[in-house]
């Protein structure tokens, strides 16, 4: 019986990279277009601990992918 890959982890870091800069995009938008309307009359410091927050927030998600495109190559078959 062949050996077959899963997914090799060059695929999953090109797919993982794709997905990495569209979560950075779509987050980075989606912060300043509520900052916007939520923001608008909102105390500095208010706006200050939002920024702070939604600048971080990115990062739980993007660690999962990071740990998702570093597995190794895992093989089935015998």
């Amino acid at each position: 019986m062949t050996r077959v890959e899963i997914m090799p982890v060059r695929t999953r870091k090109l797919i993982g990279a794709m997905a990495l800069l569209a979560l950075l995009v779509v987050w980075s938008l989606g912060a300043m277009a509520f900052a916007q309307f939520a923001l608008v009359s909102a105390n500095h410091l208010v706006a200050g601990l939002y920024y702070a927050a939604a600048g971080i927030g990115w990062l739980p998600p993007a660690m999962l992918l990071v740990g998702w495109m570093s597995r190794p190559d895992r093989m089935s078959g015998s």
